[in-house]
């Protein structure tokens, strides 16, 4: 305000010219007689006194403010239009312009641009950081509606989807990903790809829409020529564990498709990265049974893979077979019971022209008598139509809570 005052002192406002002309008309139609002396006749229809104060000049041009008045009965005549007169008040407009870039500049400030300690990186995408000696990678997750089944609750896929993303995310901010799924530059160079041979997931519990969730991952070895991944997902606000999940890694010739060591370059590229801790899920030494039609409660058929379930190494994605699987669950299970554990492993790859079977045996009672049952064990194969597994599991599902049966219904009544 105080520019806007200084420049209203330099650039005074035009009067309307009727008013001024009837005040003119007025005073100009009047005698003065200052000191006693004769009044004189003014061809301008104006006359002043002698001891008023003139108008101040400014660059050698008189300027007045409209307006104020020197005697009871005369006032100063408006300045002549010239071009100063017309410019505008570009006070305001300064004084906008000035607070818009102080308000940018205070919030540029408050932004954290820099890692806090010097073995911390942050990807430019703001998607996770690497923490605790950069061996972990930590990125949240925030649970989408399209992410959720008919319990409400995220699925085990979405869960495998996060562990997937999580992984390749550590990789490419570690400054390892090259032009391969996961794969580092050394690898790229001998055609070399990671693919998974185990997976151990135990869920605690589900996250549902809405929830965020924090996902931690990082690398171990696992024998000679394996790598084992673990993953630890948390509640963003009570850090309440909700799934553990474990995953033993090895390598593929990408040209072959067959299982290959790992090469002295790749090794020492990714070995300073392992950390050495114990598996987050402690391994289920129970050998996985073999199925077949005579032994399978429930086969699905006609399973084939679409254009979209590949991958960029042109093989069905691991997160697929899961789907798959559960393909040839019973009905009744996923009504009444959730998914807590899995254990998975993979034998071969599968292509897009494949064509494969599902095969599901319920342990125990069955599920004759759901209403009364308990945790229930199903053992799962995958399998091509010729034969050749693919993937071979086992399962481990608990009672839902209370609050869930409405939503999916109740538990079937048993047969009588």
């Amino acid at each position: 305000m105080v520019a806007t005052a200084a420049t209203s002192a330099f650039f005074p406002a035009i009067s309307a010219s009727s008013d001024s002309g009837a005040k003119s008309s007025k005073f100009g139609s009047g005698s003065v007689n200052p000191g006693g002396s004769k009044p004189k006749s003014s061809s301008r229809g104006l006359q002043v006194k002698r001891n008023a104060q003139a108008p101040p000049k400014i660059n050698g041009t008189s300027v007045g403010l409209e307006g104020v008045k020197l005697d009871n009965d005369f006032t100063i005549s408006p300045p002549p239009r010239t071009f100063i007169n017309l410019l505008p008040d570009w006070s305001m407009l300064l004084a906008a312009i000035t607070t818009i870039f102080l308000a940018a500049e205070k919030q540029w400030m408050m932004l954290d641009w820099k890692p806090r300690r010097p073995d911390m990186l942050i990807d430019p995408f703001g998607l996770g950081r690497i923490v605790q000696d950069g061996l972990v990678y930590r990125q949240n997750f925030s649970i989408r509606s399209y992410e959720i089944g008919a319990d409400r609750t995220a699925s085990i896929e979405t869960l495998m989807n996060h562990f997937q993303e999580t992984a390749l995310n550590h990789v490419k901010t570690a400054g390892l990903l090259g032009d391969g799924f996961g794969s580092t530059p050394e690898m790229c160079k001998k055609n070399l790809i990671w693919v998974v041979a185990k997976m151990q997931i135990m869920v605690d519990r589900y996250p549902t829409w809405g929830d965020v969730v924090q996902v931690d991952t990082w690398v171990c070895t696992s024998g000679k020529n394996g790598m084992r991944r673990d993953w630890l997902v948390r509640d963003c606000k009570t850090g309440e564990t909700l799934t553990r999940a474990s995953s033993v890694c090895v390598m593929m010739n990408k040209q072959t498709r067959k299982l290959s060591k790992i090469p002295g370059e790749v090794r020492s590229e990714i070995e300073s990265y392992f950390a050495n801790s114990p598996p987050i899920v402690e391994e289920d030494g129970r050998k996985l049974q073999k199925l077949d039609d005579d032994s399978a409660d429930h086969i699905r058929t006609g399973l084939t893979p679409r254009w979209s379930d590949l991958d960029i190494n042109q093989h069905v994605n691991n997160v697929k077979y899961i789907g798959w699987i559960l393909e040839s669950a019973p009905v009744p299970i996923l009504e009444s019971h959730e998914l807590c554990t899995i254990t998975l492993e993979y034998r071969r790859e599968c292509g897009r022209d494949c064509v494969l079977q599902s095969l599901t045996a319920v342990s125990g009672a069955g599920i004759s008598n759901l209403a009364d049952a308990g945790d229930i064990e199903c053992q799962h194969l995958l399998r091509l139509e010729n034969g050749a597994d693919i993937v071979k599991g086992r399962t481990e599902w608990r009672p839902k809570r209370a609050a869930n049966f409405g939503m999916v219904g109740q538990i079937p009544a048993a047969n009588s």
